[in-house]
């Protein structure tokens, strides 16, 4: 069974808004403005992911082809 993965690109900062939003963004890996991490799509991401949806842009990644070629 694959796991699907989502592809979370920071695109504004979380100066000015909760420092619980700053914090979840740590917590997803994100540091630095247009920064992407990939991370497995579960329940606890997505509500990360819903948490700081206005800062951050989100796709799914493209598993095809990523081993095996």
């Amino acid at each position: 069974m694959k796991s699907s993965k989502l592809r979370i690109t920071l695109r504004r900062s979380p100066i000015g808004y909760e420092k619980s939003q700053g914090l979840t963004l740590r917590a997803l890996g994100l540091r630095h403005l247009h920064q992407t991490v990939e991370k497995a799509d579960t329940p606890a991401i997505r509500g990360m992911i819903k948490k700081v949806i206005h800062l951050v842009t989100v796709e799914t990644a493209n598993q095809e082809g990523a081993k095996g070629n």
